[in-house]
């Protein structure tokens, strides 16, 4: 079975914008994609890596190319007021179900990233875990859970342990691919499997 391992952070604008064609991406190549959310900000830690807005030339770009890849791809796209956010409680919503993972992901994405939410509110938590289908009380709940929230440090220790520096971080095998503008070669190498 064709498997991609996509690791992403919900407060990463490349993030959402990858996000967007994950299930396309997935419905032309028959792969699964694994959702797998991480903490992009212990990445950095771990690595030794910096978030682009924080570097101000990067930064001063960054604002122009995200509009384009929203538009290119179609996708709503508003930069975040919010950002940078905390988004782990979120990310945890998307571990309480491995199922409806990819509903409870796009549903975060888009909560920062087309409705400049604040991903640190328990109201948009609720709204999250309804949008991707869960309970919204007992999601929240599950969320304080040990082993949930152990999922999301290994998911974290295992993006770096594979190689990742940042987000979107994405592996068919142990080829490892990073940015949303990296996707057709994603799509390539789960075409050779």
């Amino acid at each position: 079975m064709k498997k991609l391992d996509f690791f992403f952070d919900l407060s990463s604008p490349y993030s959402y914008l990858a996000a967007t064609q994950m299930l396309p991406l997935a419905e032309r190549t028959g792969a699964t994609v694994a959702w797998r959310p991480m903490v992009l900000g212990a990445v950095f830690k771990t690595v030794g890596n910096e978030m682009p807005a924080r570097v101000p030339h990067k930064a001063r770009w960054m604002g122009n190319d995200l509009q384009r890849w929203a538009e290119h791809y179609g996708v709503p796209f508003r930069f975040s007021s919010h950002f940078p956010s905390n988004a782990i409680k979120a990310m945890r919503l998307v571990l309480v179900d491995e199922k409806k993972a990819a509903a409870v992901a796009l549903a975060g994405f888009r909560a920062m990233w087309a409705d400049d939410q604040d991903l640190t509110q328990d109201d948009v938590l609720r709204q999250i875990a309804a949008a991707g289908g869960l309970d919204p009380a007992t999601a929240l709940s599950a969320i304080e859970n040990p082993e949930v929230k152990e999922r999301l440090r290994a998911n974290t220790d295992e993006a770096v342990a594979r190689g990742a520096f940042g987000a979107p971080t994405m592996l068919v095998g142990d080829e490892l691919f990073w940015g949303n503008d990296r996707l057709h070669f994603v799509e390539a190498a789960l075409r050779r499997k």
